[in-house]
């Protein structure tokens, strides 16, 4: 089995507008060494394992369906793990 941690930003060029409203809160809520805040996303997806290349099914789930690649960037990591 397979443990894929998806990790999804935005494009430095994409305007960020929940992580402009998050900064301003956190710089009023007296926290002012908050120099910049960009959201994004994590996902967690498990797999069993497959003669396919996991890697590439990976690569397929991301540019297909789980991130939108105009204005978002990506990375992911895979662990094997044993079921218990």
């Amino acid at each position: 089995m397979y443990k894929v941690k998806i990790f999804v930003t935005l494009r430095e060029s994409v305007i960020d507008p929940a992580g402009d409203a998050a900064m301003k809160e956190l710089k009023r809520s007296e926290f002012p060494e908050v120099e910049s805040l960009r959201i994004g996303k994590y996902i967690e997806v498990t797999m069993a394992k497959t003669d396919k290349n996991v890697e590439e099914a990976v690569q397929d789930m991301c540019r297909n369906l789980l991130v939108n690649t105009e204005v978002e960037d990506y990375r992911f990591e895979i662990e094997e793990v044993v079921a218990e």
